[in-house]
């Protein structure tokens, strides 16, 4: 195993990489324990803390520029597995990220992620049917869109995929698809308002000391958006000869109708 504890343009006989013009030397910790594993860094990245292990081969971490506060992670990546935090991303507290088995982890540009939160795409041990013998806890991606907040103590495990400018709850468990501009709480998940959007402005940190509605802050336009009806949308995308079969089974029994009474 190699241990590094500063983050800069690095390579080991193993084809392991680090590709970071900006060097970062506090409250940093990279492990390699397997080989061909890649870490790129934007040049214009902030990184307040980062403790990192790849634990197989064919790992990927990539770090996006930020022009916000430093961000907080211990990211573990296994095996052909993928992380990438996008722009501006960043963290009130440790954010722990898992990722193995080929999986990707995607964070969007914008996010901010409170304190306390876990994103899983995987369970850390296999889980298998008795019977079959097959495996009922595979790994799967986790995408999380642009500008969605996480709030504090909120997970999300294999499968979560949230849309563009939504809003996590406190203590909520994520593990399915969330649409765009929505409040989800609970465990698991559900969306309890649509049609929303935040800003970053604190209540208290940023003036005015009041914000009864949006003319108080400064909106964020790309964000302020409808929510999509993933259910509507695909209604309205149905083909006309699925619309239309049912009318013919209808007219078919009324004349099977009409031949037994009569008609």
């Amino acid at each position: 195993m190699i241990e590094l504890t500063a983050l800069r343009d690095f390579k080991d006989e193993h084809g392991n990489t680090i590709n970071s013009a900006t060097e970062f030397t506090t409250n940093i910790t990279v492990k390699f324990r397997g080989q061909n594993n890649r870490v790129l860094v934007d040049p214009e990245a902030n990184i307040g803390r980062l403790d990192l292990v790849f634990d197989c081969d064919n790992g990927t971490l990539i770090i996006g520029p930020s022009s916000k506060k430093g961000s907080n992670f211990n990211i573990r990546v296994g095996e052909d597995a993928t992380v990438r935090i996008g722009k501006d991303v960043t963290t009130t507290g440790r954010c722990l990220i898992s990722a193995v088995e080929g999986v990707t982890v995607s964070l969007g540009d914008d996010v901010m992620i409170a304190s306390g939160n876990q994103i899983r795409a995987d369970d850390g041990h296999a889980i298998f049917d008795v019977k079959s013998g097959k495996r009922v806890n595979p790994a799967k991606d986790i995408t999380v869109g642009n500008h969605v907040w996480i709030g504090a103590q909120a997970t999300l495990l294999a499968g979560a995929k949230i849309g563009d400018g939504s809003v996590i709850g406190f203590g909520s468990l994520v593990n399915r698809k969330i649409s765009n501009n929505v409040i989800a709480v609970g465990s698991p998940a559900k969306v309890v308002r649509k049609n929303i959007a935040w800003e970053r402005p604190h209540l208290s940190y940023h003036k005015p000391p009041y914000k009864p509605d949006a003319s108080a802050i400064t909106k964020t336009e790309e964000y302020w958006n409808y929510t999509v009806n993933e259910h509507e949308h695909a209604a309205t995308q149905m083909p006309a000869v699925q619309i239309a079969e049912p009318q013919g089974l209808v007219q078919r029994a009324a004349q099977k109708l009409g031949k037994i009474t009569g008609a």
